[in-house]
């Protein structure tokens, strides 16, 4: 038996629909465009997801190595995820500390960088770069592409 109970007050229909913005899959290539030029030199590689961390774009240097591309995706995935950049995840999931737990999820990379990208105040997308030596590297590349895109994500 299941008992429903009507509220009494009518519900209006955009309380039922739920809006969100996305890249265009132009602006996202533009995205990991602007970030593999910023790192093509030393072999970096590029992915950005969507918001709900479907990736859209991968860009992949050619002398890449096999690893980078699911890197770069999953450390995408991971900022889209958590909306928090894996640089962040890092500082706050170290073994011993409360949410550690978080680096045992399925599909968490939380290594730097992966990037939340912004839209008028609107988680938009991830981007992850991958294959430098280090965290400082990948993060630069990826804010080089974010900050490529700046004027186009004011919409």
């Amino acid at each position: 038996m299941a008992l429903v109970i009507a509220s009494t007050y009518p519900l209006r229909a955009e309380e039922g629909v739920i809006a969100y913005k996305l890249l265009t899959p132009e602006l996202a290539l533009d995205l990991a465009r602007a970030a593999l030029s910023s790192c093509r030199a030393r072999g970096y590689q590029v992915a950005v997801v969507d918001r709900f961390g479907v990736p859209q774009v991968m860009l992949r240097n050619r002398f890449a190595g096999p690893h980078t591309p699911p890197t770069a995706s999953g450390k995408a995935w991971t900022a889209a995820s958590f909306k928090t950049s894996t640089t962040e995840l890092n500082a706050i999931s170290q073994p011993g500390m409360m949410q550690s737990g978080i680096r045992d999820l399925p599909e968490v990379v939380i290594i730097g960088v992966g990037l939340m990208v912004e839209a008028g105040g609107s988680l938009v997308a991830g981007i992850g770069v991958s294959g430098a030596p280090g965290g400082d590297a990948d993060e630069a590349c990826a804010r080089a592409g974010i900050d490529a895109i700046r004027d186009k994500l004011e919409f």
